[in-house]
């Protein structure tokens, strides 16, 4: 039969699976819950949404479909296999995590889990016959785990190509309480995305014939096959110290070397079999040392989202508002409205009132310098013109980040918003 015929059976059987396996859409359910609460959060804080619920989800798909692509050519370069028991373990691993936190669906922790198992398991040959926990041994045991790594890196290689494209996107602006118990603006982002992988495994019929030499398969089989493996990727991190785009690219860069070492532990582990156990550490504690340094670093940042006295400092900006179509950007600063210097939210609000049918505006942008602004004000129109100022002590509410399970998406009232008792007395 012609090669091209055997592959596009293939695909067709791999997509077909993918869309019947309920997996891929508890991924999908996961991701609008997401987007739901952050939306919601968006409304309390500004009375005004920032994101779309639909237009970010379709977005989030075909994001998706485009790394799964990608990942998966790679993949299949490597000859990364996983058989069906390893992929529901994988799964049930990722979802108990997430009852702990939210961040621990990460497949580095259940690829670096399962990695220990199976160390366990040639330590202890009696653990594939323990009641209740001997499957999870036996399936631990039968993994190829350098190829498990190399999937663990190769995931985390798409994840940071998605947060450097689209990171900035889900940005979401808040107010936050600092260590000196100040309020200032910070920015909160995360993206989850939904990835289907098409994977080789040995088969009796199928492909019977591969155009190159995968690099984790060892022996030859009678034929080759494709089944689809539905992943979920995704990051969160904050700053109070950078521009959302510029955050995007330092997580993103970290991610990248995080991949690029992994990598190399997965090909080490595959030539030198003790390697296992270390590479398998490896996994879990640089991931959990990359989201330590990238906090370090927000620690002892001075935060940029707060007010000083050459005027206002912009925390964000409406989509399709008044200040978005002039060009009006985060971190700038309102110097004067109306030719009026303005150092107060009710300072600012007083200053437009002086000319009701026009605004021109002073802005300081990020080199430094000024530039101005100005634009008639017609009925309807946001009254700020779309700006999200940075808070002050009147601000109602404000944002506590503490790590969230798979519950919090599940309640009605944010268990993260705190009221702000200076806004009472004010």
């Amino acid at each position: 039969m012609n090669p091209w015929v055997d592959w596009g059976e293939q695909i067709v059987r791999a997509v077909a699976q993918l869309l019947l396996n309920p997996l891929y859409y508890i991924g999908i359910a996961f991701i609008i819950l997401q987007y739901r609460r952050q939306i919601s959060l968006e409304r309390k804080l500004f009375h005004s949404r920032l994101h779309s619920l639909i237009g970010e989800t379709w977005r989030t798909l075909l994001w998706g479909w485009l790394a799964g692509i990608m990942a998966s050519v790679l993949m299949l370069l490597f000859g990364v296999t996983l058989p069906l028991q390893a992929m529901l373990l994988i799964w049930g691993i990722s979802l108990l995590l997430m009852l702990v936190r939210v961040r621990y669906f990460c497949i580095a922790y259940s690829v670096g889990i399962i990695g220990l198992l199976h160390s366990l398991a040639l330590f202890v040959p009696s653990a594939v016959d323990w009641p209740w926990a001997g499957w999870i041994f036996a399936t631990a045991l039968s993994v190829n785990i350098p190829s498990l790594l190399a999937l663990a890196a190769i995931l985390h290689l798409t994840e940071g190509l998605l947060v450097r494209w689209q990171g900035s996107r889900m940005a979401t602006p808040l107010f936050m309480e600092s260590k000196r118990g100040k309020l200032v603006g910070a920015y909160h982002l995360h993206g989850f995305w939904p990835v289907p992988l098409f994977l080789l495994v040995p088969s009796e019929t199928g492909i019977s014939h591969l155009p190159w030499n995968p690099w984790f398969v060892e022996g030859g089989a009678a034929g080759w096959g494709m089944v689809a493996f539905p992943a979920l990727i995704g990051f969160t991190s904050s700053t109070i110290s950078k521009l959302p785009y510029l955050k995007a690219r330092f997580d993103s860069t970290l991610l990248l070397g995080y991949s690029v070492l992994v990598l190399c532990a997965a090909i080490g582990s595959y030539y030198w079999e003790p390697l296992i156990l270390a590479a398998s550490l490896l996994t879990l504690l640089l991931h959990e040392g990359m989201i330590a340094y990238s906090n370090s670093q927000e620690e002892t940042a001075h935060p940029l989202y707060v007010h000083d006295t050459r005027g206002l400092k912009i925390l964000a900006v409406l989509p399709n508002s008044p200040a978005a179509e002039s060009g009006i950007r985060a971190g700038e600063i309102i110097r004067k409205v109306n030719q009026r210097k303005v150092i107060t939210k009710e300072g600012l609000h007083l200053a437009m009132q002086l000319n009701p049918a026009f605004c021109k505006l002073e802005i300081i942008n990020l080199d430094g310098h000024s530039k101005f602004v100005s634009r008639a004000m017609f009925a309807g129109e946001h009254h700020q013109l779309g700006l999200i100022l940075c808070p002050d002590d009147k601000a109602v509410y404000y944002v506590e980040q503490k790590p969230a399970s798979i519950f919090a998406y599940f309640r009605k009232r944010d268990n993260r918003l705190r009221s702000n008792p200076s806004s009472a007395s004010s």
